[in-house]
Order: C-alpha cells, then structure tokens, then sequence
C-alpha cells in the first residue's frame, strides 16, 4: 500500500485550512492624489500609510490607486480592486462625483465601501445599493445650517452662492437652499464654474449685480479660492463664506490675504488644540493629529486626511467582528463587514463621535462641527 499517496490529500487538505485561516485582509483604496482635488486626496493616500497592518490578528493589506480626480478612473478602479485584487471593502474616493459612480459597482459585487467624499446623496436614503456604502465627512446639511444659523446671527439678509458645476455645488444649493429658508436668508444669485476652470469673471459679475450682504463659495480645495480672489479683485466687501471643502493648508496658501476673514464650518480636528477641555471630540482629533505630524511635520494635518483616519477607525472597528463569523477573501466575510460597520457605536473619531445603524451610514450628530474664522492666514475657533 502507498501510504505517501493515501496521505497526500490529507495533507493538502490541512495545508489548505492553514492557509485558509491565515488569509490576509485586503482594502482597496481609491483617491485624488492627483488632479483638481488632489489637495483633498494626498493628506488622504498619506493617512493610508498610518493604517493599522495588522487587527485582531490578521495581517492587512492595502493596495492604494489614483483616480486622478476622475470619475471614469475611480469607476475603473474600485473594478481592478474588486475583480483582480479581490478586496474585501474599499475605501474612497475623495469626491462626491467619484464616490457617486462607485456606488453601482460595489453594490453590484457586494462589497462594503467608506467614503471619504461629503454629499449626503451617497448614503441617503439606504436603498439595496447603498446598503453596501458608509462615509466619513458631515453631510452638507449639517454644515449649510451652521452656516445659515452664523449668518442669520450676523445680520444677513440676501446671499449670493456659487459652487462646483457637479453633484458637489449641486448638493450643497439644495441643503442650503433649505435652511437658508428657515433662517430668513434670500439667495438672491446662484453661479456655478468647474473644477478646471481659471476665470470665473462672468459669475461673479452677475453677483455683484445683485448686491449680496454675504457670498457662500461651495468648492472644494484649490479650486474653491478662485472665486473668492475674483470677487476681491472686482472690490466685494460683503462677507464671504466657504464650506468644509477648504478646509487644508493648501487652500490658505493659494488663497493668501484674499481668504482672510472667511467663515465655514469643519470638523474639530481642524482647530482640536483650540477646542475647550470638555469637548467631546478633542482627545480622538488630537490622536490623529499627532500621529499625522509626527510623520509628516508640524502643521501639515488636513481634514480630509482625517476623513480617511476615520474610515479607518471605523474599519479596524468592524473587522474583528466580522472575523468571528467568518474568514476574509469570502462573500461571508464581505456581508459580515458590512453589518459589523452598520453596528457601530459610539466610536470617537478625529471628526465625531461615530453610531452607525441600518437607516444611518454617516452616524454623526451636531459634535461633529464647528464654526471656523480664517484670520492672518491660520484657522481660528469661533465658540
């Protein structure tokens, strides 16, 4: 009798189960490193880095793609991600256009997605697609009342707006248009230009026309100090508003002395050194804060590195639960992370304090903003 042939399959069928149980965790990554929202999307790929390699015992692996700012690009790769890498969840992308177009893709593959882009459209309502989609940043609702509330609260009576020719701007007409209603407010213009665009002249005349007590600027990094240079230049005095799509050194570098003086809201982690003792957001804003500048350098921290700091959060949070039920490279392991994310609470972020449910993929309340003043080009907490 051949006892090595008899044995062989009782070996490589344990040799199978080993490895079986030591599969590594996969997460696909997808962001703007490059292109118009690439101030937005490199803090991000490099918060990545500071993800944890290993949780619960499991080996993780990230394989980080750039999407270029670009919504056919992101679609192309969230698809590499899931049908070659074979992920178990991905994390992206930085914009709301991008983060949109991913949304049938991992639906269509029931894959869990966290993204790091602000619309509340991509996990509003949660439908049998976006049962499939978290995200990190505050919805556009909650930052357009902070800002109808200070600017009802300061006098102003007619508003003019300008924002991103894409579902961004779009979003963000919509909440504030709401709220502005609520609070007394007239929009009394409403612009939009693209991303790409280098004179936005024509816009800002048409506000001016209009003679706005306020303008609320609805961009996002670079591109969003733009409007606001012009309308400087064109000698508006009015008081300027941007949203928490600015909030990174980048936009005070591009924007100088013109963004001085700027309200928005943002999330804690912005000005966390400033926030009083008893805020409850300031000890997790300054864990990522330190843990940023500690490899990147003093200064360097950015809100939306925070966003991807988060989805790490909640991602390191999920993934031990979900191994109890099953192993990762699996479609088992897949839905079990999913409903792990959506059982998440009381989580302390860098941006709020996280409580997921099956009608909530955001999870945040009101401790998740504050009110900011860009003033001699540094961030300033408004109590």
């Amino acid at each position: 009798m051949n006892f090595k042939r008899l044995l062989l399959p009782t070996l490589l069928a344990l040799l199978g189960a080993a490895g079986a149980a030591r599969a590594d965790i996969t997460v696909g990554v997808t962001v703007s490193a490059t292109g118009p929202a690439a101030s937005l999307g490199i803090p991000e790929k490099n918060t990545i880095d500071l993800m944890p390699k290993t949780i619960a015992g499991q080996k993780v692996n990230y394989i980080v793609l750039d999407d270029g700012s670009d919504t056919t690009k992101a679609v192309a790769n969230t698809r590499k991600l899931i049908t070659e890498d074979k992920v178990d969840i991905v994390l992206g992308s930085t914009i709301t256009p991008n983060s949109l177009a991913m949304i049938d893709v991992v639906a269509e593959n029931q894959v869990p997605m966290i993204s790091m882009a602000a619309s509340a459209r991509i996990v509003e309502p949660v439908d049998a697609k976006k049962r499939w989609v978290f995200k990190t940043p505050q919805n556009d609702i909650m930052m357009s009342l902070a800002i109808a509330t200070h600017m009802a609260n300061s006098g102003v009576k007619t508003v003019g707006f300008i924002g991103f020719a894409d579902a961004y701007g779009e979003g963000w007409y919509g909440e504030f248009a709401k709220v502005a209603s609520l609070k007394g407010l007239q929009i009394v213009a409403n612009e939009r230009y693209a991303r790409t665009d280098t004179a936005v002249t024509g816009q800002v005349l048409k506000i001016l026309g209009t003679k706005p007590d306020a303008v609320l600027i609805a961009g996002s990094g670079t591109p969003a100090a733009l409007p606001q240079k012009t309308l400087k230049e064109r000698g508006y005095t009015g008081k300027y508003y941007q949203t928490h799509g600015v909030a990174n050194s980048d936009f005070l570098r591009v924007g100088g002395k013109d963004v001085d003086d700027t309200f928005l809201p943002a999330g804690p982690v912005l000005v966390a050194e400033q926030l009083p003792a008893s805020n409850p957001v300031r000890k997790s804003a300054l864990a990522y804060v330190a843990a940023y500048e500690a490899a990147h350098g003093k200064g360097s921290v950015s809100t939306f590195g925070a966003h991807a700091w988060d989805a790490g959060l909640l991602m390191t949070a999920a993934i031990p639960v979900a191994l109890k039920k099953a192993k990762p490279g699996t479609a088992e392991f897949r839905t079990a992370l999913r409903d792990a994310l959506e059982q998440v609470k009381d989580l302390p972020g860098a941006h709020g304090i996280f409580s997921m449910s099956p009608t909530d993929h955001l999870g945040l309340d009101q401790r998740a903003r504050v009110m900011v003043k860009i003033k001699n080009g540094a961030w300033k907490y408004q109590p």
